[in-house]
């Protein structure tokens, strides 16, 4: 983490990188989240919100912790959600 919160590069590098993810759920369609609920829609398009609009208050070591224990997670479920919807 240290390494991460030195590089005000990469730090802002994944910080858009989760505003452009939370935008992304913002604009799927509620059926489609609805129908998902394994996934925790508004969790990430909740921290987009507060990584665009509150970026003076939020806390890297948070935006490190998304990037590094729920993304994988996420990108995980989305895929199985791809395979399952493609059978």
């Amino acid at each position: 983490m240290n390494t991460f919160l030195a590089d005000e590069k990469l730090k802002r590098a994944v910080g858009m990188t989760v505003i452009n993810i939370g935008e992304l759920i913002k604009n799927m369609t509620e059926e489609f989240r609805l129908s998902h609920k394994e996934v925790p829609w508004k969790a990430f398009a909740g921290l987009r919100d507060i990584a665009a609009h509150k970026y003076q208050t939020l806390r890297m070591e948070d935006i490190y912790n998304t990037a590094t224990m729920d993304l994988p997670d996420l990108k995980e479920k989305i895929i199985s959600i791809l395979n399952n919807d493609n059978e």
